[in-house]
């Protein structure tokens, strides 16, 4: 298969304190932890050198903090539509609690009490996929795990409630794009640069160890 025209990166922001905990994170705007800061410049390094014609960014803090330290601040354009799912009554709580006041509670399927369901989510997705087919080049997304999946699914013409199918890791990146006229996703929660960041810590923290370095 070759691709062809531009490519959409999706960029998932980088670990916070709730994404560690499972806590559902809509609207509360909270920070990275170090870890999160530190594999947002491992992603910047991945980017190093690719041009976008467009940047997009969700207004919460995780995200255009992923941005920057990615390298991608000074283009990034604010945009209300890549903000994560508004969990209503479950933000700040995990599925496991949601589960024991109701029992097989499936956010895909059931939606949030007071927030958005999977279809909403989908209808803002839509609008970025327009503005996206309107540009003349690479266009990199940074948002949240959720829209994120949801944004995935409608780019293949899948029901927003599809995204549950599509896991998606903090950090990682994914790859959107054409085979001929037809929408693919080329590559989906790719998270090597971590991977790979880790391995140079090692070496570096090896060399600088008595008795572990080169012979």
């Amino acid at each position: 298969m070759a691709k062809t025209g531009p490519e959409i990166l999706l960029l998932r922001h980088s670990e916070t304190e709730w994404s560690l905990s499972g806590q559902h994170t809509g609207v509360t705007d909270i920070p990275l932890t170090d870890k999160g800061r530190a594999d947002a410049e491992l992603m910047g390094r991945r980017l190093a050198g690719r041009r976008f014609a467009l940047v997009l960014t969700s207004p919460l803090t995780r995200a255009r903090e992923t941005a920057r330290l990615a390298g991608l601040g000074a283009q990034a354009e604010v945009t209300d539509d890549l903000r994560e799912f508004d969990y209503g009554e479950y933000e700040g709580i995990t599925t496991a609690e949601i589960r024991r006041e109701r029992p097989g509670w499936d956010l895909w399927r059931d939606g949030c009490p007071d927030g958005e369901t999977a279809a909403e989510v989908g209808r803002r997705c839509d609008h970025v996929i327009e503005r996206v087919l309107g540009v003349d080049g690479d266009v990199a997304l940074v948002a949240h795990g959720h829209v994120l999946r949801v944004l995935g699914a409608r780019w293949v013409d899948l029901p927003a409630e599809a995204g549950g199918l599509l896991g998606l890791s903090t950090g990682s990146l994914c790859t959107l794009g054409f085979e001929r006229e037809r929408h693919v996703v080329w590559l989906w929660n790719d998270t090597s640069h971590m991977a790979a960041g880790a391995l140079d810590g090692a070496g570096a923290a090896a060399e600088r160890a008595p008795g572990l370095g080169r012979d």
